[in-house]
């Protein structure tokens, strides 16, 4: 089994929209990558030892007061670097170059012209354009000692240059993004022709090896509690922590009654079943569903549920008895790179938020198999752990679960129409074979009425809003183009079988500026 160590790239972050897609090219190659905080030590650094570094882009100007910056001592580790962007300019500034403010700023699509083939140009001919995406409104105007222009348009002289002794590289444009359509050509030359990495990494490889950390991480005799949703990433973590820890590992599924029709005897049935977990399920919908009564404010919502949920977590976990010490988490590489600030102050993207706060006499240790892994990641590991497709297909739920989606006060009437609603889309999916097609989709039920006219009479009824979206990990999205015809359907069906409802909108607005979920 090769190691995700054997051959770590370190990605600095230096605030880039896009720094997470960089990282995620280059796991598509095979390679193993972290991203780390541009100001991480050098010290760090070097017990890390990566086999290459990428800086990435940011907003900010070399020249800015605050810049983030690195130690110049970054490229004497003898590794290959490679700067975008900002990390271009970064690197000839550092490195005693200079960059100054271009006479127009260049954002959007461009060409560049191969002037050498060599170094991270290697896999192109001398000559030939690439088509690229720009965003930046500096640009390198003298080249480092030891530098070469390798590829150059006409508003970037040195879009592309290179150090070919110490293997250090720069580029001007994001081959991270899709408008690039090389981009993933120049990143693989980097990464197996410069830094001759073999490029062996997956996340079927992940698994066993993440069996062994968990293994590793509880010790014999003491048990792990694992709050088991249905969602692809507990339900990943929580067959690992199986394979690693036997019966010693006790999964929890709350009922909160705010769940999509028919799941919670889905849920457990499937993975008492087929993966034989001890399951503990716990209807605690009563519980839920009091407290939220006359509620109407999201955020209210939310740490009423988180507070409920903790209450019913602590009391079923320590029916597990005293040996339990561990508390199984999904958390995503995503999570952990949004919990960590990028910038000087303490600030955090958002923090941390798959647990919301454990009480304090639990002293549970935390064991997050998925820690490094994207969304993505998680559902090709969850293939090679065997796990029912039905499972691994299913889109994001978010935690406060159709409380987010059901906004205004929270009711069992409103509630049952919106899962009525959304049930009738889902299954509209499926039957025209668009379920997979987008990456989620869901109803809505918005806190105002509208009028109709139903049979000879009129109505003043509820409005339902669906919604689908295609995204990769979610952090940005795009509304789905769905056929009329299908919405069409839907609309249909939603009016005339959800007693209550006499008007169906879809939402068209794209991440961002809007969010995915409502609230």
């Amino acid at each position: 089994m090769t190691s995700a160590r054997d051959a770590l790239v370190v990605i600095l972050d230096f605030g880039s929209q896009t720094t997470q897609l960089i990282a995620r090219r280059v796991r598509e190659a095979g390679v193993y990558c972290e991203i780390h905080p541009f100001r991480t030590p050098l010290e760090r650094l070097r017990a890390l030892a990566p086999r290459a570094l990428i800086l990435s882009g940011g907003p900010s100007s070399v020249y800015d007061e605050g810049a983030p910056r690195i130690s110049p001592e970054v490229f004497e580790l003898g590794i290959p670097v490679l700067g975008i962007c900002y990390g271009a300019q970064l690197t000839a500034h550092l490195l005693g170059g200079r960059v100054e403010r271009a006479p127009e700023r260049e954002y959007g699509a461009a060409k560049v012209r191969v002037e050498r083939a060599v170094g991270v140009f290697g896999r192109f001919d001398p000559g030939s354009e690439l088509d690229v995406w720009m965003s930046h409104g500096d640009r390198i105007e003298a080249l480092p000692p030891g530098f070469g222009t390798i590829g150059h348009n006409p508003s970037t002289p040195a879009c592309a240059l290179a150090d070919d002794v110490r293997r250090i590289y720069g580029v001007q444009f994001h081959p991270e993004v899709t408008h690039t359509p090389l981009g993933p050509t120049l990143l693989h030359a980097f990464l197996f022709d410069v830094a001759g990495i073999a490029g062996s990494w997956s996340p079927a490889s992940f698994v066993e090896e993440a069996v062994a950390k968990v293994r590793a991480t509880v010790p014999a005799g003491e048990r792990a509690v694992c709050g088991l949703s249905g969602g692809v990433d507990s339900s990943v973590a929580a067959v690992i922590c199986q394979r690693a820890l036997g019966d010693r590992l006790r999964c929890i599924f709350v009922d909160n009654g705010l769940l999509r029709a028919g799941e919670a005897q889905s849920v457990v049935q499937m993975f008492r079943d087929h993966f034989h977990l001890d399951v503990v399920a716990v209807d605690a919908s009563q519980a839920f569903l009091g407290a939220l009564r006359g509620v109407t404010d999201p955020e209210e919502k939310r740490k009423i549920i988180g507070r409920i949920f903790i209450e019913v977590f602590d009391r079923e976990a320590h029916r597990f008895g005293d040996g339990v010490r561990w508390l199984v988490q999904g958390t995503l590489y995503p999570d952990v790179i949004e919990s960590v600030p990028i910038h000087g102050s303490s600030a955090v993207i958002k923090s941390h938020h798959n647990v919301g706060g454990l009480p304090e006499h639990m002293k549970l240790g935390l064991v997050e198999p998925l820690r490094e892994l994207f969304k993505d990641e998680v559902r090709a590991a969850g293939v090679a752990l065997g796990l029912p497709e039905v499972a691994l297909r299913r889109h994001p739920y978010p935690g406060p679960r159709h409380a987010g989606r059901c906004l205004g006060e929270l009711t069992p009437e409103r509630l049952e129409i919106l899962r009525a609603a959304d049930r009738i889309f889902i299954d509209e999916l499926h039957a025209a074979d668009q379920y997979d097609a987008v990456w989620q989709a869901f109803a809505v039920l918005l806190p105002v009425r509208s009028v109709g006219v139903m049979g000879d009479g009129r109505s003043y009824d509820e409005v339902v809003a669906i919604r689908a979206v295609r995204s990769l990990d979610g952090m940005t999205a795009d509304w789905a183009r769905l056929p009329h015809e299908l919405l069409a359907r839907v609309s249909t069906r939603i009016i005339n079988e959800v007693r209550g409802v006499n008007r169906v909108v879809y939402d068209i607005s794209s991440k961002p500026p809007a969010t995915i979920e409502w609230e």
